[in-house]
């Protein structure tokens, strides 16, 4: 069972439990209902939606992508123009595909609990004698050799 929809100008083919990245979605909180299906498949059967078809998800988070380098060059010109940009996403996962007065839901995830927070280790101090020992000896660093300068270049007289 699975569904192409229309979300932010681009099809997705998705199915119930499936986690996509759409184009930022506005005030999404919560639920979200795609109405644009374009199609649906149901065992083996793919065609058009005759009824109402909807698709319900739910919004994961909001992220941003990757920067994307934009360089335009023109030679001979003295022309170079060095843009970045980052799209917003919205990541959400389908949860039920309807149409027809029939409806494929995804399954449930379990609810995941915060992990147990991590005691700090309590730090001891040492003995100034103590950390004199422990510590070793500084290494002394070979003197650094001064740069070469470049050859000068030679003349020759023309006769």
């Amino acid at each position: 069972m699975y569904a192409v929809i229309r979300a932010g100008g681009k099809q997705y083919r998705v199915a119930p439990g499936d986690v996509i990245r759409v184009e930022k979605l506005n005030g999404a909180n919560g639920n979200v209902e795609f109405d644009d299906v374009l199609a649906v498949a149901n065992e083996g059967e793919v065609g058009r939606p005759q009824g109402k078809a909807t698709v319900s998800a739910e919004v994961l988070g909001q992220v941003r992508g990757d920067k994307v380098l934009v360089f335009h060059f023109k030679r001979k010109k003295q022309y170079k123009k060095l843009q970045g940009h980052r799209q917003d996403y919205t990541t959400v996962r389908i949860t039920e595909i309807a149409f027809d007065g029939q409806s494929f839901k995804a399954p449930e995830l379990p609810k995941r609990e915060p992990k147990p927070k991590k005691a700090k280790p309590v730090e001891h101090e040492a003995a100034p004698a103590a950390e004199a020992k422990s510590k070793p000896a500084a290494k002394k660093s070979a003197p650094k050799k001064a740069a070469a300068k470049p050859a000068a270049k030679k003349t020759t007289k023309k006769k």
